[in-house]
């Protein structure tokens, strides 16, 4: 039993440091952005257009990850994109110029978009192997790894102004993460009876000739479960960077926050969802996937709509915090869900989930422009609402009785075959 529990924990923590990793080398670079734009001597638009090539990269690379996952497996994707991600802080400490910076940059969001994909292919292949939820707890930990580089970058700049000795530091130190992860990964992507199912099942009496013919047609033409998938992702990531881009707005120019104060919408937002992240994978064990991903978002709609209906600080920072504690699950659990159905289904909903991190915030800024920040606000409350009607569409994981000894998880379809 005990042996057990370690081979758990020992795969959970190498996943856990492909999650630090991601979010280490993200703020790494993110903070020292003002140094990199004196540097190069750049406007506040060429800033701007220079975070939307990592964007862009991220969202580019969707037919490729796709490719490397069935080349090289979840395992070898995520050590080689982290590797990758740890040596190109140096290119980025050196940049001589702003077209080879917009290179970098996108080079940057496909290596993102790999990692992405790969270490929530791991997390999805452990909970099924050992029948434990983790995702959330995984997730959370990508938020750590921000707050440590954020730390560290400011620890750096009070002794030196040097770029690229911030970023050999960061990357000695990702470079160690990957070595530690790198023994304990798991080397099997496919949930355990999948595999079996598939083989069961043998090429079918259509015959060997038809049967790579319909894998190709699915993956030009997803599913439409996928697509369910890849829209809940989409509306949950636009959800979520959009209260972190215009929620210290909307307190001051809104609720008429202190100066002081309005940085207060990203602490509550931030807080909640990591603090809810951390306890979620138990709740999974006893309500599901979908019933949490259902009501959370509905909370998050109905908690945001309210405050905006209220006005003022405290409404605001409790709608805040309901969107924070709702939204924090709809990530982990939709990459479970899809994981379950194939490399390709990861991939394409990691992808949708990027293009509403990177396009959701500036339509908001659209609507508000428009119509004025409360009912862009409102358009965030309605794209929580959408996730949780999305949410009815896909099939989820049975909730596991918390009396069963741990052990293999039935994906979605087997359970739906049961």
């Amino acid at each position: 039993m005990f042996r057990v529990q370690d081979e758990f924990r020992r795969t959970q923590l190498a996943v856990v440091a492909l999650f630090c990793s991601l979010g280490f080398q993200y703020a790494t670079w993110a903070s020292r952005i003002p140094a990199i734009k004196a540097h190069l001597g750049l406007s506040a638009a060429e800033v701007g257009l220079l975070l939307m090539a990592t964007g862009v990269g991220a969202v580019a690379s969707f037919p490729l990850v796709a490719l490397l996952m069935k080349r090289l497996g979840s395992r070898r994707l995520s050590l080689l994109s982290a590797l990758c991600l740890a040596l190109l802080l140096f290119a980025m400490a050196e940049l001589p110029d702003y077209p080879t910076a917009l290179v970098v940059m996108c080079a940057d969001g496909v290596l993102v978009g790999a990692l992405n994909v790969a270490m929530n292919a791991q997390g999805a292949a452990l909970e099924v192997r050992f029948g434990r939820n983790t995702m959330a707890t995984l997730h959370a930990t990508f938020s750590g790894g921000s707050l440590v580089a954020a730390l560290i970058a400011s620890g750096i700049s009070l002794l030196t102004s040097s770029v690229l000795l911030h970023f050999t530091v960061a990357a000695g130190l990702l470079l160690l993460a990957v070595a530690y992860a790198r023994p304990g990964l798991l080397t099997q992507d496919k949930p355990a009876g999948a595999a079996e199912a598939a083989e069961a099942a043998g090429p079918g009496a259509s015959g060997e000739v038809k049967e790579p013919k319909e894998r190709r047609r699915r993956l030009t033409l997803p599913a439409r479960l996928t697509l369910w998938m890849g829209l809940a992702m989409a509306f949950g990531t636009v959800t979520e960077g959009a209260m972190n881009d215009w929620s210290s707005l909307y307190l001051k120019d809104v609720a008429r926050a202190s100066a002081g104060l309005a940085p207060m919408g990203i602490a509550v937002v931030s807080v909640t969802m990591v603090l809810a992240r951390l306890l979620t994978d138990g709740r999974r064990d006893r309500w599901g996937d979908g019933r949490i991903v259902r009501t959370g978002s509905a909370l998050a709609a109905l908690g945001l709509a309210l405050a905006l209906l209220s006005g003022g600080l405290v409404p605001a920072l409790i709608g805040f915090a309901c969107v924070g504690l709702g939204v924090a699950a709809v990530t982990p659990c939709v990459y479970v869900a899809a994981a379950a159905q194939g490399s390709d289904a990861l991939t394409l909903v990691a992808t949708m989930g990027t293009v509403g991190l990177l396009a959701g915030p500036p339509v908001i800024g659209f609507i508000a422009n428009a119509s004025g920040l409360v009912w862009g606000m409102g358009a965030v409350a309605a794209c929580a609402l959408i996730v949780s009607l999305c949410a009815t569409r896909i099939h989820w994981a049975p909730a596991v009785d918390s009396a069963h000894e741990p052990g293999p998880r039935a994906t979605p379809v087997e359970a739906e075959a049961v």
